[in-house]
């Protein structure tokens, strides 16, 4: 059967269409095309190779159980996770789509415990169970609770705070209704390589999406020192921190939700100027250290991360042999997308 074929042909009981954007995944995808595959509700599984130069395509297919489900797609050229998710998201026929990281998997049924809290939503997600490479992941009493999550609660969500950690909403991976992507005419952006999910997730609910959120139901996102989501530029960053900029034209905005844009904005931002700071820095550039301090939280944050530096450099030379070079300035440890 040719991939158009199973593509167009899925089981009967079949209603999710899983997508998968691999990029150098030939030690991963394997175990992600097979907990994919192993649900019954899933009726189709897209990967889309984004011109990776290894062994993913071989290794997505040797994972192939032979029903017709999965589709494998090359990219030309590299283009990025959104652009190879839309690629996808032009193929898929199921009433439900789902993105699964190539280096994440599910266990044996997320997706139908996900579809039994579906009703009256367009999106429902469930909390990431995580682990690392080789270590099975906690076991988790799957929830029957579903929390309401609105345009301003997600956003809030997404937000770093100083001492904890953010809820991560935006690296949730749930369930969404077809119809209503292409009902609002919405897909990942490609401009995007940092923060897609959320782009997408914020689009849909400013078009009204109404979205859930239970406990973890069996999506495992691993985490690697090596992640490739973990690499990227200050343009990525800056087109992460300007990408709700276009959310008011879709809908007049509630001061809620105005403040909560306004402090994810600041919340990247910091990020964005450390980053900034430390190039400065290298270069030895007082002007352009200067120019880092865009807002008062934001000098604040710097200034904070500076004390920090400082401190672990003056440690540092305490603890280290005299002819041990000084520690460098560090730019902070980017969080999974």
């Amino acid at each position: 059967m040719s991939p158009s074929d199973a593509a167009s042909h899925p089981p009967s009981d079949g209603v999710v269409g899983v997508i998968i954007a691999a990029y150098r995944a030939s030690g991963t995808i394997g175990a992600a095309v097979a907990s994919a595959l192993a649900e019954p509700q899933v009726g189709q599984l897209i990967v889309v190779d984004d011109a990776s130069d290894d062994g993913t395509i071989a290794a997505a297919g040797a994972a192939d159980d032979g029903s017709g489900r999965l589709t494998i797609l090359r990219q030309a050229l590299n283009q990025g996770p959104a652009s190879a998710r839309n690629r996808a998201l032009a193929v898929l026929t199921m009433p439900w789509m789902c993105v699964l990281d190539a280096d994440d998997y599910l266990l044996p049924g997320r997706t139908a415990r996900l579809l039994a809290l579906a009703s009256g939503h367009d999106m429902i997600a469930d909390a990431l169970i995580r682990t690392t490479p080789g270590k099975a992941p906690s076991q988790v009493e799957a929830s029957h609770d579903v929390q309401p999550i609105d345009l301003a609660r997600f956003v809030e969500g997404n937000v770093s705070r100083p001492g904890g950690e953010r809820d991560e909403l935006g690296f949730v991976k749930p369930l969404i209704r077809t119809a209503f992507l292409r009902q609002h005419g919405l897909a990942y952006d490609e401009r995007l390589r940092l923060g897609e999910d959320y782009a997408l997730y914020i689009q849909a609910l400013a078009h009204g999406a109404r979205m859930g959120l239970s406990g973890p139901q069996g999506y495992v996102a691993v985490t690697r020192a090596d992640s490739l989501s973990g690499r990227h530029s200050e343009e990525d960053l800056l087109r992460l921190r300007d990408c709700d900029d276009a959310l008011a034209a879709i809908r007049p905005l509630s001061e809620t939700e105005r403040r909560a844009l306004a402090r994810r904005r600041i919340s990247v931002d910091q990020r964005l100027q450390w980053r900034l700071m430390i190039n400065a820095v290298k270069a030895r550039d007082p002007a352009a250290v200067a120019a880092t301090f865009t807002s008062w939280p934001v000098a604040r944050f710097l200034a904070i991360r500076l004390t920090e530096q400082l401190w672990l450099r003056t440690f540092g030379r305490l603890m280290r042999a005299p002819d041990r070079a000084a520690l460098p300035l560090r730019s902070e440890p980017e969080a999974r997308s």
